[in-house]
């Protein structure tokens, strides 16, 4: 997510004297922080989808990635990307919340812990684990006032009843999806540092529509060629958009306080209507 990269990269000379690597190491980093990457860019890489930075090494406090030679997006890159992104979503989890087949230590989003689960239906997990955690640290840090906190506790109880529950098994998601971990290669588009995890797949769509992506566009039309969304997909951007502007509530500023609020008021609203 933006905002939050602040960890020490530091590049690593290869044999054949150019820069082929890339070392991200902290001195403070909790026990599994880089592991948990690791164990995240294997699991999506093993969809056969969208392509994943390759991990070089990985050990605590460090991990060595593969290079990304960067070029410039384009229209034929981002209709692969979405093609691809549906068949990474297919792959599935054995649950929503799960953690990546193999890896039983914790997972996060950016620094912050970001927590497991393996519930078989959606909306409760949701609510509980990728919206209220960050909202109860966003008031403590005075990012959300109280009538934003309550109005935001409101939406995620319609969604812990199932409002927007459907008939979608748990997909194989990147989970911070927006466009800084979206690396546009001449090869096609890689992944790097994912939150990955069992979740919707329209969550990770509506991070991409949050913090915007080059051909937004043309990546969703061919994701919806490849696996047809479900109709009012676009209405029910403001319900995924609730974790990743929670997050970004609990330290990035009180802007993200006042959007979250405001995602959540759209969420009642859409509630209301279906419910007519």
């Amino acid at each position: 997510m933006p905002r939050r990269r602040r960890r020490a990269r530091v590049a690593a000379l290869g044999h054949t004297g150019r820069v082929d690597t890339i070392v991200k190491a902290r001195a403070d980093a909790p026990d599994g922080f880089f592991e948990a990457e690791a164990a995240g860019l294997a699991w999506l890489r093993a969809a056969g989808g969208v392509a994943t930075v390759a991990v070089v090494a990985v050990s605590p406090g460090r991990i060595e990635l593969e290079r990304v030679d960067r070029a410039s997006a384009d229209a034929g890159a981002a209709r692969a990307f979405g093609t691809s992104l549906a068949r990474t979503h297919a792959a599935g989890a054995r649950a929503f919340g799960a953690r990546p087949d193999g890896w039983g230590g914790p997972l996060f989003i950016g620094r912050r812990p970001l927590p497991a689960a393996e519930d078989r239906t959606w909306g409760a997990f949701y609510a509980r684990d990728r919206v209220l955690p960050y909202l109860e640290i966003a008031e403590d840090v005075g990012n959300a006032t109280a009538a934003e906190g309550a109005l935001v506790r409101r939406a995620t109880a319609v969604v812990a009843a199932g409002a927007f529950d459907d008939d979608d098994p748990p997909a194989r998601i990147h989970g911070d999806l927006w466009n800084g971990n979206v690396l546009w290669s001449s090869d096609g588009v890689v992944l790097i540092d994912p939150a990955a995890h069992g979740g919707h797949r329209e969550t990770d769509l509506a991070m991409l529509a949050l913090f915007g992506c080059p051909f937004l566009d043309d990546v969703l039309a061919a994701y919806d060629r490849a696996s047809p969304l479900r109709a009012g997909w676009r209405e029910r951007l403001p319900v995924h958009q609730l974790h990743p502007l929670a997050v970004h509530a609990a330290g990035h500023g009180r802007g993200y306080g006042v959007a979250l609020a405001e995602a959540a008021e759209r969420v009642l609203e859409l509630a209301g209507r279906t419910r007519e």
